[in-house]
C-alpha cells in the first residue's frame, strides 16, 4: 500500500508536473528540474535514517534480487568467504545467488522454538573468522519473522531491509551495506536503494556489470544509465509524506500499535493461530492460520467482499498473511480484526 496522499499528489501531477505541461517521467533525467527531484529524495532519505556522509546512497535498478548479486560482486573478493544467516525464504534466495560468486558459509539456519518460527541466538551462530561480510534479512515477509536485535559482528554487516526499511529506528553506522527493493515502504517496484559505507567501495570485481558497480554508480550520482525516474520521483513523495508523519520514530510507534492490535486478537481467539515465536513476530508481515483450514477459501472470498485485499498467504507456507507496511493506517488493521471476529462468530 502506498500513502493515499502520495497517490493523490502523483495523480494531480501526472500530466502536468510543476506547471511544465509534461509528466515528470517525460523530462530528461539529467535536466536541472529532475536533478532537483533526485537530490531532494536522497537528502530526505538521509534525514529520515540519519545517514552520514560516510555512506553512499544509491538509487539502482534490479530490485532486491539485483542486490543479491550486487553485494558479492562489489564486496566479496575472489576465493573469499561470506557468512549468511538464514531465517526464511528471502535470506535463502540471497544465499543461492551469492553462491555463484564465492564460498558461502551458512552461519545459522532457519530455527524453530517449541514448533514456532524463531531466530537462532547469535551465541550459537558459526561465524567464519575470515568472512568478507555477514549477511542477514532483518524481516522475512513470507515467514513473518523479524529480528528484534542488530547482530554484533566484527565484519561488515549487510542487511536486506526490503520489507522493513523506514519502519523502525535503526543505527545505520552498525552496517556496511543496507539494501532494499522499493516496493514495500519506499514506493513502486523497479527501484532499489543501496546504502553503502564508502570504505567498502572500489572493490568490485572486474566482470561486475556497470549498472551494479557501486563505485561507478556513486561517481555518476546513480545515473550511469537512465534510472527508473518515475519510481524515484514517487519514492521522493513517500519520503516527504513520512517526514510529515513525524519521521521514522513516529511511524514506528504506529507500526507497534498496528501489530499489537492484530497479534493480540489472534492470540485471544482460538479460531486463529500464529506460528512465530512472540519475540520474533514481524511488525510488517503477519502470517496467521485458521484452525480449520477448510475455511480458507471462504475467508478469502468474504474478506475480499469487505474490501480487505491480498490476504492469501505465500504459496510456500499457505494460510493468510496481512502485510501492514507504513502506509496502512491503524483503521485498516481494525477493519481486518473486526472482519476476523465476525467470520469466527459466523463459522465457529
Amino acid at each position: 500500500m502506498l500513502p493515499k496522499d502520495v497517490m493523490l499528489t502523483a495523480q494531480k501531477e501526472f500530466v502536468d508536473w510543476n506547471k511544465h505541461g509534461t509528466s515528470v517521467m517525460e523530462i530528461s533525467h539529467r535536466s536541472p528540474d529532475y536533478l532537483e527531484v533526485a537530490h531532494q529524495a536522497e537528502q530526505d532519505l538521509r534525514d529520515l535514517m540519519d545517514i552520514s556522509d560516510d555512506y553512499a546512497v544509491l538509487f539502482m535498478h534490479g530490485g532486491g534480487r539485483g542486490q543479491f548479486a550486487a553485494v558479492p560482486m562489489n564486496i566479496l573478493p575472489q576465493n573469499a568467504t561470506a557468512d549468511y544467516v538464514l531465517t526464511g525464504s528471502w535470506s535463502k534466495s540471497a544465499l543461492t545467488e551469492a553462491q555463484k560468486f564465492g564460498k558461502i558459509n551458512v552461519a545459522a539456519n532457519c530455527h524453530t522454538e517449541n514448533g514456532l518460527g524463531s531466530v537462532l541466538p547469535q551465541s550459537q551462530w558459526q561465524l567464519s573468522k575470515d568472512a568478507a561480510y555477514v549477511h542477514y534479512c532483518p524481516n522475512e515477509t513470507v515467514d513473518g519473522i523479524e529480528f528484534d536485535f542488530v547482530p554484533e559482528v566484527d565484519k561488515p554487516l549487510v542487511a536486506d531491509m526490503s520489507s522493513c526499511i523506514l519502519s523502525r529506528d535503526i543505527d545505520v553506522s552498525k552496517f556496511g551495506v543496507i539494501y532494499a527493493g522499493a516496493q514495500k515502504n519506499i514506493g513502486p517496484s523497479g527501484l532499489a536503494i543501496a546504502i553503502v559505507r564508502k570504505d567498502l567501495l572500489g572493490k568490485a570485481r572486474e566482470n561486475t556489470p556497470s549498472i551494479f558497480d557501486y563505485s561507478l554508480q556513486l561517481k555518476h550520482e546513480s545515473m550511469f544509465n537512465t534510472p527508473p525516474t518515475y519510481a524515484w520521483y514517487l519514492a521522493g513523495l513517500v519520503f516527504k509524506w513520512l517526514k510529515k508523519q513525524g519521521g521514522v520514530k513516529a511511524i514506528e510507534q504506529t507500526n507497534i500499535a498496528k501489530a499489537e492490535l492484530l497479534y493480540n486478537f489472534i492470540d485471544q481467539n482460538d479460531f486463529y493461530q500464529s506460528k512465530v515465536e512472540t519475540r520474533y513476530r514481524s511488525r510488517m508481515n503477519v502470517p496467521f492460520y485458521l484452525m480449520d483450514e477448510s475455511l480458507n477459501t471462504a475467508f478469502l472470498s468474504e474478506s475480499k467482499a469487505q474490501g480487505l485485499l491480498a490476504l492469501k498467504g505465500h504459496r510456500s507456507v499457505g494460510g493468510m498473511r496481512a502485510s501492514i507496511y507504513n502506509a496502512m493506517p491503524l483503521e485498516g488493521v481494525q477493519a481486518l480484526v473486526d472482519f476476523m471476529q465476525d467470520f469466527a462468530n459466523k463459522h465457529g
